[in-house]
């Protein structure tokens, strides 16, 4: 029996793409495609898509987790491609803070280890980002805002817990 074929395309997630972010009011943002499912998103915006050289030569703002379907869906569209920088290839840290204890741990590549919250202030939480967070997020950082779902992944939230108490 004959199966009908997909007349979408699909898109695959490259370590290098660069995608184009639609942060409304006709602006773009811009990230990169690191290893699954790290993401860098530049200090970079504009009204359309510039030589991809002068996206991936601007300031990295924050490297985070982030689900597939950003890019598998179309809704991030694949701009170009470069090679990354060697910064861009290492694995950043994370913090991790239990929901139950409100201890914290610092992850990186699988392995985790107690932390402090001052360690942990400076680190992104190891959270997997759904796209229309991410947009946010970058649309309250042009803004010059606070972010919402930022300060909530924050370590300390967690009432009582031992990361609550800052010294």
């Amino acid at each position: 029996m004959a199966t009908a074929k997909s007349s979408r395309k699909r898109i695959r997630r490259r370590v290098g793409d660069v995608v184009c972010i639609p942060l409304g009011d006709e602006q773009y943002g811009f990230g990169r495609v690191l290893q699954e499912p790290l993401f860098a998103f530049y200090d970079f915006r504009n009204a359309r898509v510039p030589p991809i050289s002068k996206i991936v030569e601007s300031r990295v703002i924050f490297k985070i987790w982030v689900m597939n379907h950003a890019v598998t869906s179309g809704r991030w569209p694949v701009v170009g491609s470069a090679p990354l920088e060697p910064e861009l290839a290492v694995e950043p840290e994370f913090c991790k803070e239990d929901p139950i204890t409100g201890a914290l741990t610092i992850y990186h590549q699988t392995k985790e280890r107690p932390a402090a919250l001052d360690e942990c202030d400076k680190l992104e939480a190891a959270a997997v980002w759904e796209p229309h967070h991410v947009e946010g997020r970058l649309r309250d950082y042009f803004a010059g805002v606070p972010n919402a779902t930022y300060e909530w992944l924050r370590p300390g939230r967690i009432p009582g817990g031992p990361s609550t108490k800052r010294h």
